[in-house]
Protein backbone atom coordinates (compact mmCIF):
# COMPACT_ATOMS: atom_id res chain seq x y z
CA UNK A 1 0.00 0.00 0.00
CA UNK A 2 1.21 3.46 -1.23
CA UNK A 3 0.74 6.91 0.53
CA UNK A 4 0.57 10.68 -0.67
CA UNK A 5 0.26 14.08 0.22
CA UNK A 6 -0.61 15.56 3.87
CA UNK A 7 -2.65 14.74 6.56
CA UNK A 8 -3.78 16.35 10.33
CA UNK A 9 -3.67 13.52 12.69
CA UNK A 10 -0.27 14.08 13.87
CA UNK A 11 -0.56 16.56 17.11
CA UNK A 12 -0.20 13.41 19.67
CA UNK A 13 2.25 11.37 21.39
CA UNK A 14 1.28 8.31 19.97
CA UNK A 15 1.38 7.38 16.40
CA UNK A 16 -2.45 8.04 15.44
CA UNK A 17 -1.52 8.98 11.42
CA UNK A 18 -0.41 5.45 11.19
CA UNK A 19 -2.76 3.86 12.80
CA UNK A 20 -5.60 5.69 10.43
CA UNK A 21 -3.55 5.20 6.91
CA UNK A 22 -2.80 1.47 8.00
CA UNK A 23 -6.72 0.32 8.74
CA UNK A 24 -7.65 2.41 5.60
CA UNK A 25 -4.84 1.02 3.85
CA UNK A 26 -5.44 -2.81 4.81
CA UNK A 27 -8.97 -2.75 3.73
CA UNK A 28 -8.48 -0.44 0.55
CA UNK A 29 -6.21 -3.77 0.39
CA UNK A 30 -9.17 -5.97 0.60
CA UNK A 31 -11.23 -4.53 -1.59
CA UNK A 32 -9.34 -4.64 -4.28
CA UNK A 33 -7.83 -8.33 -3.42
CA UNK A 34 -12.27 -9.36 -3.22
CA UNK A 35 -12.71 -7.78 -6.87
CA UNK A 36 -9.71 -9.79 -7.84
CA UNK A 37 -11.34 -13.01 -6.51
CA UNK A 38 -14.38 -12.58 -7.81
CA UNK A 39 -12.72 -11.35 -11.63
CA UNK A 40 -10.65 -14.73 -11.78
CA UNK A 41 -7.49 -12.44 -11.27
CA UNK A 42 -4.40 -13.03 -9.55
CA UNK A 43 -4.28 -11.30 -6.38
CA UNK A 44 -0.85 -11.57 -6.59
CA UNK A 45 -0.81 -9.49 -9.73
CA UNK A 46 -2.93 -6.52 -8.34
CA UNK A 47 -0.91 -2.86 -8.00
CA UNK A 48 -0.51 -1.88 -4.37
CA UNK A 49 -3.45 0.83 -4.03
CA UNK A 50 -2.45 4.67 -2.74
CA UNK A 51 -4.38 6.26 -0.30
CA UNK A 52 -4.70 9.93 0.13
CA UNK A 53 -3.41 11.24 3.50
CA UNK A 54 -5.54 13.99 3.39
CA UNK A 55 -8.66 11.83 2.67
CA UNK A 56 -7.46 9.34 5.68
CA UNK A 57 -7.71 12.64 7.94
CA UNK A 58 -10.83 14.43 7.07
CA UNK A 59 -12.65 10.72 6.81
CA UNK A 60 -11.03 9.95 10.83
CA UNK A 61 -12.89 13.20 12.10
CA UNK A 62 -15.90 13.11 9.74
CA UNK A 63 -18.02 13.65 12.58
CA UNK A 64 -16.49 17.23 12.47
CA UNK A 65 -16.52 17.93 9.27
CA UNK A 66 -20.92 17.08 9.02
CA UNK A 67 -23.02 19.84 8.19
CA UNK A 68 -26.61 18.94 8.57
CA UNK A 69 -28.33 22.22 6.14
CA UNK A 70 -25.25 24.13 7.24
CA UNK A 71 -25.48 23.39 11.02
CA UNK A 72 -22.73 21.66 12.44
CA UNK A 73 -23.83 18.76 15.43
CA UNK A 74 -22.68 18.63 18.84
CA UNK A 75 -20.07 16.45 19.74
CA UNK A 76 -20.65 15.98 23.17
CA UNK A 77 -22.99 16.72 25.67
CA UNK A 78 -22.66 19.32 28.52
CA UNK A 79 -22.37 16.18 31.16
CA UNK A 80 -19.99 14.22 29.17
CA UNK A 81 -16.01 15.01 29.50
CA UNK A 82 -13.27 15.06 32.16
CA UNK A 83 -13.93 15.43 35.58
CA UNK A 84 -11.24 16.45 38.37
CA UNK A 85 -11.82 13.98 41.74
CA UNK A 86 -10.81 14.00 44.69
CA UNK A 87 -8.06 11.70 43.92
CA UNK A 88 -7.58 11.61 40.17
CA UNK A 89 -9.62 12.39 37.33
CA UNK A 90 -13.27 10.62 35.73
CA UNK A 91 -14.40 10.35 32.47
CA UNK A 92 -17.94 10.50 31.24
CA UNK A 93 -20.37 9.96 28.74
CA UNK A 94 -23.74 11.08 28.76
CA UNK A 95 -24.43 12.25 25.16
CA UNK A 96 -27.75 9.53 25.02
CA UNK A 97 -30.47 10.55 27.51
CA UNK A 98 -30.78 6.72 28.76
CA UNK A 99 -27.21 7.41 29.80
CA UNK A 100 -27.74 10.98 31.01
CA UNK A 101 -30.59 9.88 33.48
CA UNK A 102 -28.84 6.90 34.34
CA UNK A 103 -25.74 9.54 35.56
CA UNK A 104 -28.25 11.44 38.06
CA UNK A 105 -29.03 8.01 39.52
CA UNK A 106 -26.05 7.10 40.47
CA UNK A 107 -25.10 10.31 42.02
CA UNK A 108 -28.78 11.00 43.25
CA UNK A 109 -29.44 13.97 45.56
CA UNK A 110 -25.73 14.36 46.85
CA UNK A 111 -25.49 16.27 43.24
CA UNK A 112 -28.30 18.47 43.82
CA UNK A 113 -30.08 16.86 40.34
CA UNK A 114 -33.65 17.77 41.79
CA UNK A 115 -34.88 21.16 40.63
CA UNK A 116 -33.46 21.79 37.06
CA UNK A 117 -31.66 18.36 36.54
CA UNK A 118 -27.68 17.69 37.49
CA UNK A 119 -25.92 20.60 35.50
CA UNK A 120 -22.10 20.37 35.00
CA UNK A 121 -21.64 23.02 37.87
CA UNK A 122 -23.35 20.42 40.43
CA UNK A 123 -21.67 17.73 38.29
CA UNK A 124 -17.86 19.36 39.26
CA UNK A 125 -19.00 20.61 42.80
CA UNK A 126 -20.65 16.34 43.60
CA UNK A 127 -17.29 15.08 42.02
CA UNK A 128 -14.73 16.84 43.68
CA UNK A 129 -15.51 15.09 47.04
CA UNK A 130 -15.34 11.80 45.83
CA UNK A 131 -12.77 8.85 44.76
CA UNK A 132 -13.06 8.47 40.72
CA UNK A 133 -13.49 4.52 41.13
CA UNK A 134 -16.62 4.58 43.63
CA UNK A 135 -18.23 7.12 41.17
CA UNK A 136 -17.07 4.78 38.43
CA UNK A 137 -18.88 1.87 39.80
CA UNK A 138 -21.93 3.38 41.24
CA UNK A 139 -22.38 4.77 37.81
CA UNK A 140 -21.83 1.90 35.91
CA UNK A 141 -24.06 -0.19 38.55
CA UNK A 142 -27.26 2.25 37.58
CA UNK A 143 -26.87 1.56 33.95
CA UNK A 144 -24.33 4.99 32.76
CA UNK A 145 -21.36 5.30 31.78
CA UNK A 146 -18.18 6.75 33.53
CA UNK A 147 -14.42 5.86 33.69
CA UNK A 148 -11.57 6.61 36.14
CA UNK A 149 -8.65 7.85 34.11
CA UNK A 150 -5.83 5.00 34.67
CA UNK A 151 -2.45 6.51 34.54
CA UNK A 152 -0.99 3.18 32.87
CA UNK A 153 -1.79 1.14 29.46
CA UNK A 154 -4.29 -1.57 29.95
CA UNK A 155 -3.00 -5.15 29.65
CA UNK A 156 -2.31 -6.12 26.32
CA UNK A 157 -5.46 -7.60 24.01
CA UNK A 158 -5.37 -8.80 20.53
CA UNK A 159 -6.37 -6.96 17.58
CA UNK A 160 -8.33 -9.34 15.67
CA UNK A 161 -9.34 -12.94 17.03
CA UNK A 162 -10.44 -15.17 14.07
CA UNK A 163 -12.11 -18.16 14.16
CA UNK A 164 -13.44 -20.70 10.94
CA UNK A 165 -16.74 -22.38 11.48
CA UNK A 166 -16.20 -24.62 8.23
CA UNK A 167 -19.42 -24.21 5.59
CA UNK A 168 -18.96 -22.25 2.46
CA UNK A 169 -20.66 -18.74 1.54
CA UNK A 170 -21.94 -18.71 -1.73
CA UNK A 171 -20.83 -18.14 -4.56
CA UNK A 172 -20.87 -14.36 -6.13
CA UNK A 173 -19.53 -13.81 -9.03
CA UNK A 174 -18.30 -11.21 -10.51
CA UNK A 175 -20.08 -7.71 -9.81
CA UNK A 176 -19.25 -3.96 -10.92
CA UNK A 177 -18.11 -3.61 -7.02
CA UNK A 178 -16.04 -5.20 -4.99
CA UNK A 179 -19.17 -6.19 -2.70
CA UNK A 180 -21.50 -6.16 -5.05
CA UNK A 181 -24.51 -8.19 -4.38
CA UNK A 182 -23.21 -9.29 -0.67
CA UNK A 183 -26.08 -9.02 2.03
CA UNK A 184 -25.20 -7.46 5.35
CA UNK A 185 -27.07 -7.59 8.23
CA UNK A 186 -25.49 -4.81 10.50
CA UNK A 187 -26.82 -5.11 14.13
CA UNK A 188 -24.44 -2.03 15.28
CA UNK A 189 -24.38 1.60 16.95
CA UNK A 190 -22.42 4.48 17.29
CA UNK A 191 -19.16 5.23 15.15
CA UNK A 192 -16.86 1.90 14.89
CA UNK A 193 -19.71 -0.67 13.31
CA UNK A 194 -21.54 1.77 11.33
CA UNK A 195 -18.31 3.15 9.54
CA UNK A 196 -17.74 -0.74 8.81
CA UNK A 197 -20.51 -1.08 7.61
CA UNK A 198 -21.07 1.96 5.70
CA UNK A 199 -17.69 1.05 3.80
CA UNK A 200 -19.09 -2.56 3.19
CA UNK A 201 -21.69 -0.20 1.19
CA UNK A 202 -19.50 1.97 -0.23
CA UNK A 203 -18.50 -1.22 -1.77
CA UNK A 204 -21.59 -2.81 -3.41
CA UNK A 205 -22.88 -4.46 -0.19
CA UNK A 206 -26.79 -4.47 0.30
CA UNK A 207 -26.40 -3.37 3.90
CA UNK A 208 -30.02 -3.21 6.11
CA UNK A 209 -29.01 -2.22 9.52
CA UNK A 210 -31.51 -3.48 12.18
CA UNK A 211 -32.28 -1.74 15.59
CA UNK A 212 -34.62 -2.07 18.70
CA UNK A 213 -37.64 0.45 18.21
CA UNK A 214 -36.85 1.44 21.36
CA UNK A 215 -33.46 2.36 21.21
CA UNK A 216 -33.13 5.37 19.19
CA UNK A 217 -30.05 6.51 17.20
CA UNK A 218 -29.24 10.29 17.01
CA UNK A 219 -30.09 11.85 14.16
CA UNK A 220 -26.99 13.78 13.63
CA UNK A 221 -24.95 10.22 14.09
CA UNK A 222 -26.79 8.66 11.42
CA UNK A 223 -26.48 11.64 8.89
CA UNK A 224 -22.94 10.89 9.27
CA UNK A 225 -22.73 7.21 9.40
CA UNK A 226 -25.70 6.29 7.90
CA UNK A 227 -24.67 6.20 3.87
CA UNK A 228 -24.27 2.94 2.14
CA UNK A 229 -27.21 1.34 4.41
CA UNK A 230 -30.75 1.61 4.90
CA UNK A 231 -32.01 1.29 8.54
CA UNK A 232 -34.96 -0.36 9.41
CA UNK A 233 -36.56 -1.24 13.33
CA UNK A 234 -37.21 -4.67 14.30
CA UNK A 235 -38.83 -5.82 18.05
CA UNK A 236 -36.51 -9.35 17.94
CA UNK A 237 -38.76 -10.43 21.31
CA UNK A 238 -41.98 -10.03 19.34
CA UNK A 239 -42.78 -13.07 17.37
CA UNK A 240 -43.99 -11.22 13.84
CA UNK A 241 -40.72 -9.16 13.67
CA UNK A 242 -38.62 -12.11 15.32
CA UNK A 243 -40.17 -14.23 11.85
CA UNK A 244 -39.13 -10.98 9.56
CA UNK A 245 -35.38 -11.60 11.35
CA UNK A 246 -35.32 -14.64 10.97
CA UNK A 247 -36.33 -14.74 6.86
CA UNK A 248 -33.67 -11.83 6.56
CA UNK A 249 -30.77 -14.10 8.47
CA UNK A 250 -31.75 -16.62 6.10
CA UNK A 251 -30.38 -14.72 2.90
CA UNK A 252 -27.74 -12.66 4.84
CA UNK A 253 -23.75 -13.24 4.12
CA UNK A 254 -23.02 -11.60 6.85
CA UNK A 255 -23.73 -10.32 10.10
CA UNK A 256 -21.94 -7.73 12.20
CA UNK A 257 -22.96 -6.80 15.29
CA UNK A 258 -21.46 -3.75 17.99
CA UNK A 259 -22.93 -4.68 21.76
CA UNK A 260 -21.31 -5.41 24.29
CA UNK A 261 -20.66 -9.71 24.83
CA UNK A 262 -23.53 -11.88 25.90
CA UNK A 263 -25.78 -8.58 25.35
CA UNK A 264 -27.79 -10.30 22.00
CA UNK A 265 -27.83 -13.88 23.48
CA UNK A 266 -30.81 -13.84 25.02
CA UNK A 267 -32.27 -13.44 21.08
CA UNK A 268 -30.12 -16.51 19.94
CA UNK A 269 -27.75 -14.27 18.32
CA UNK A 270 -24.44 -15.49 20.11
CA UNK A 271 -21.91 -15.99 16.89
CA UNK A 272 -22.18 -19.86 18.01
CA UNK A 273 -26.01 -19.76 17.17
CA UNK A 274 -25.83 -17.66 13.72
CA UNK A 275 -23.39 -19.93 12.10
CA UNK A 276 -25.44 -22.97 13.34
CA UNK A 277 -28.56 -21.38 11.80
CA UNK A 278 -26.61 -19.98 8.46
CA UNK A 279 -23.49 -22.41 7.53
CA UNK A 280 -21.29 -20.21 5.61
CA UNK A 281 -21.87 -16.98 6.93
CA UNK A 282 -19.55 -14.14 8.23
CA UNK A 283 -19.92 -13.02 11.68
CA UNK A 284 -17.86 -9.41 12.84
CA UNK A 285 -18.13 -8.34 16.10
CA UNK A 286 -16.96 -5.66 17.74
CA UNK A 287 -17.43 -4.26 20.80
CA UNK A 288 -15.56 -1.58 23.70
CA UNK A 289 -13.29 -3.60 26.04
CA UNK A 290 -12.62 -6.53 24.42
CA UNK A 291 -13.79 -9.99 24.60
CA UNK A 292 -12.24 -12.08 27.51
CA UNK A 293 -11.48 -10.45 31.37
CA UNK A 294 -13.59 -8.45 33.86
CA UNK A 295 -14.41 -5.61 31.73
CA UNK A 296 -15.49 -7.71 28.57
CA UNK A 297 -19.25 -6.93 29.58
CA UNK A 298 -18.94 -3.31 30.13
CA UNK A 299 -20.48 -0.86 27.47
CA UNK A 300 -17.78 2.02 26.53
CA UNK A 301 -16.97 4.35 23.61
CA UNK A 302 -13.92 5.61 21.81
CA UNK A 303 -13.81 8.41 24.34
CA UNK A 304 -14.05 6.03 27.61
CA UNK A 305 -11.50 3.16 26.15
CA UNK A 306 -9.27 6.37 25.42
CA UNK A 307 -9.43 7.32 29.43
CA UNK A 308 -9.73 3.81 30.69
CA UNK A 309 -6.63 2.11 28.84
CA UNK A 310 -4.24 5.21 29.77
CA UNK A 311 -4.24 6.90 26.65
CA UNK A 312 -5.76 10.50 27.93
CA UNK A 313 -2.80 10.07 30.66
CA UNK A 314 -0.56 9.66 28.22
CA UNK A 315 -1.92 12.74 25.98
CA UNK A 316 -2.23 14.56 28.70
CA UNK A 317 -1.58 18.80 28.68
CA UNK A 318 1.46 20.66 30.70
CA UNK A 319 -1.23 21.34 33.52
CA UNK A 320 -1.68 17.64 33.84
CA UNK A 321 -5.76 17.32 32.83
CA UNK A 322 -5.97 14.64 30.82
CA UNK A 323 -6.03 14.62 27.02
CA UNK A 324 -7.50 13.27 23.83
CA UNK A 325 -6.08 11.60 20.83
CA UNK A 326 -6.37 13.85 17.55
CA UNK A 327 -9.75 11.69 16.50
CA UNK A 328 -11.95 8.94 17.90
CA UNK A 329 -8.99 6.59 15.86
CA UNK A 330 -10.08 3.75 17.71
CA UNK A 331 -13.43 3.83 16.67
CA UNK A 332 -12.42 4.89 12.88
CA UNK A 333 -9.55 2.55 13.11
CA UNK A 334 -11.61 -0.44 14.09
CA UNK A 335 -14.46 -0.14 11.70
CA UNK A 336 -11.64 0.05 8.74
CA UNK A 337 -9.92 -2.97 9.88
CA UNK A 338 -13.66 -4.89 10.41
CA UNK A 339 -14.73 -3.88 7.22
CA UNK A 340 -11.09 -5.37 5.90
CA UNK A 341 -11.66 -8.42 8.12
CA UNK A 342 -15.15 -8.98 6.36
CA UNK A 343 -13.56 -8.31 2.65
CA UNK A 344 -10.68 -10.62 3.18
CA UNK A 345 -13.47 -13.69 4.71
CA UNK A 346 -15.70 -13.02 1.68
CA UNK A 347 -12.63 -13.71 -0.92
CA UNK A 348 -12.11 -16.97 0.79
CA UNK A 349 -14.95 -18.11 0.98
CA UNK A 350 -15.56 -19.89 4.31
CA UNK A 351 -17.43 -18.81 7.05
CA UNK A 352 -16.03 -17.62 9.63
CA UNK A 353 -16.24 -15.41 12.97
CA UNK A 354 -14.00 -12.06 13.76
CA UNK A 355 -13.94 -10.23 16.91
CA UNK A 356 -12.51 -7.05 16.86
CA UNK A 357 -12.60 -4.47 20.06
CA UNK A 358 -11.87 -0.94 20.88
CA UNK A 359 -9.24 -2.08 24.00
CA UNK A 360 -7.33 -4.56 21.16
CA UNK A 361 -6.89 -1.19 18.84
CA UNK A 362 -5.84 0.66 21.85
CA UNK A 363 -3.52 -1.87 22.59
CA UNK A 364 -2.04 -2.16 19.35
CA UNK A 365 -2.05 1.43 18.73
CA UNK A 366 0.23 2.20 22.28
CA UNK A 367 2.41 -1.21 21.88
CA UNK A 368 3.00 -1.76 18.07
CA UNK A 369 2.16 0.58 15.58
CA UNK A 370 4.96 2.05 14.41
CA UNK A 371 6.10 5.68 14.17
CA UNK A 372 6.87 6.85 11.03
CA UNK A 373 10.80 7.82 11.29
CA UNK A 374 10.53 11.64 10.27
CA UNK A 375 7.15 12.14 13.41
CA UNK A 376 8.27 13.15 16.91
CA UNK A 377 6.60 14.16 19.99
CA UNK A 378 3.11 16.23 19.61
CA UNK A 379 5.12 17.78 16.34
CA UNK A 380 2.09 17.62 13.42
CA UNK A 381 4.78 16.90 10.52
CA UNK A 382 2.58 16.47 7.75
CA UNK A 383 0.62 18.78 8.41
CA UNK A 384 3.11 21.79 8.33
CA UNK A 385 5.01 24.08 5.34
CA UNK A 386 3.73 23.76 1.44
CA UNK A 387 1.13 20.91 0.73
CA UNK A 388 -0.53 21.47 4.41
CA UNK A 389 -3.35 19.83 4.69
CA UNK A 390 -6.36 21.24 4.32
CA UNK A 391 -10.08 18.93 4.32
CA UNK A 392 -11.83 20.76 1.07
CA UNK A 393 -11.15 18.27 -1.54
CA UNK A 394 -12.44 15.26 0.73
CA UNK A 395 -15.78 16.73 1.52
CA UNK A 396 -18.72 16.32 -0.58
CA UNK A 397 -22.34 17.53 -0.29
CA UNK A 398 -25.45 15.32 -0.90
CA UNK A 399 -29.28 15.73 -0.30
CA UNK A 400 -30.51 13.18 2.28
CA UNK A 401 -33.62 12.65 4.37
CA UNK A 402 -31.92 14.77 6.86
CA UNK A 403 -32.10 17.83 4.22
CA UNK A 404 -28.41 19.08 2.41
CA UNK A 405 -25.15 17.14 4.29
CA UNK A 406 -21.79 18.43 4.13
CA UNK A 407 -19.76 15.29 4.85
CA UNK A 408 -16.20 13.15 4.18
CA UNK A 409 -15.18 11.66 1.62
CA UNK A 410 -14.75 7.79 1.23
CA UNK A 411 -10.97 7.43 2.30
CA UNK A 412 -10.38 3.78 0.45
CA UNK A 413 -7.68 3.57 -2.60
CA UNK A 414 -10.29 0.97 -3.82
CA UNK A 415 -14.31 1.51 -5.11
CA UNK A 416 -16.33 4.74 -5.84
CA UNK A 417 -15.05 7.92 -4.91
CA UNK A 418 -18.64 8.66 -3.13
CA UNK A 419 -21.63 7.29 -1.89
CA UNK A 420 -24.50 7.07 -4.67
CA UNK A 421 -26.97 8.77 -2.24
CA UNK A 422 -27.46 10.47 1.10
CA UNK A 423 -28.46 8.25 4.05
CA UNK A 424 -32.46 7.60 4.49
CA UNK A 425 -34.05 8.51 8.19
CA UNK A 426 -32.75 6.11 10.93
CA UNK A 427 -35.46 3.74 11.30
CA UNK A 428 -37.76 4.23 8.04
CA UNK A 429 -36.73 1.40 5.80
CA UNK A 430 -38.56 -1.78 5.08
CA UNK A 431 -36.69 -4.74 6.60
CA UNK A 432 -36.10 -6.78 3.43
CA UNK A 433 -33.67 -7.06 1.08
CA UNK A 434 -33.47 -5.46 -2.22
CA UNK A 435 -33.62 -7.50 -4.87
CA UNK A 436 -31.80 -8.48 -7.67
CA UNK A 437 -30.72 -5.51 -9.50
CA UNK A 438 -30.64 -3.01 -6.44
CA UNK A 439 -34.05 -0.66 -6.73
CA UNK A 440 -36.71 -1.31 -3.76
Amino acid sequence: VGYRGAGALGAARLPVPELARATVGVCSLAAAELAAVRAGRAVADLPGPVVDEGAVSTAFTSERHLRVNGRAPVSFAPLSGFWRTADGWLRTHANYPHHRAALERALGAGAGAGAGGLTPERLRAELAARKAVEVQEAVYAAGGLAVSVAQEFGAPQPLVEVRETGGRGRELGVGPLPASGVRVLDLTRVIAGPVATRTLGLLGADVLRIDPPGLPEADDAHADTGFGKRSARLDLAGRADREVFEELLAGADVVVTGYRPGALDRYGLAAGDLVARRPGLVVAQVCAWGWHGPWAGRRGFDSLVQAGYGIAAAEAGPDGAPGVLPAQALDHGTGYLLAAGVLRALADGGGRVLRFSLAGTASWLVREVPRQPSASGRAADAADGPGAYEPGPWLRETASAYGTLRHAAPPLATGPGDWPAGPSRWGTDPARWLPPGGLP
